[in-house]
């Protein structure tokens, strides 16, 4: 059961990673292109003064509320921490409606959560 914890801990730190990674592109791709579409806005251009940093805002927050929870409960399954499967748990619960990586995902954390409280209940 443990080798199974350590993978479900590399999959949260991988998928963290590339949610971070995804969120620095989206917001990359959002100061790029809200800018020219500025330009051209013509008398609309007071919309997009507000718009850039909102934009931004919202990926900070999804970054933090989603990626940080997802590092944390890999850091803590790699160094067989007791609160990191719970932690996982209700991340890959949220995982869930994410098709099909995060169901998948999910699935396979509630597996390794069920399976831990088995064989804590039969330690035989």
């Amino acid at each position: 059961m443990d080798s199974h914890k350590r993978i479900l801990g590399i999959i949260y730190i991988v998928s963290g990673i590339l949610l971070l990674f995804g969120m620095m592109l989206v917001s990359m791709f959002f100061s790029l292109v809200i800018p020219w579409i500025s330009e051209n806005a013509g008398e609309g251009q007071w919309v997009f003064t507000w718009l850039v940093p909102f934009i931004r805002s919202i990926a900070i927050f999804v970054c933090v509320v989603i990626a940080l929870p997802s590092l944390i409960a890999g850091w803590g399954l790699l160094n067989n921490r007791t609160w990191a499967l719970t932690l996982a748990l209700i991340i890959g619960c949220l995982r869930l409606f994410s098709f099909p990586i995060g169901t998948a995902i999910g699935v396979y954390t509630i597996w390794v959560y069920v399976e831990d409280g088995r064989r804590r209940q039969n330690p035989a």
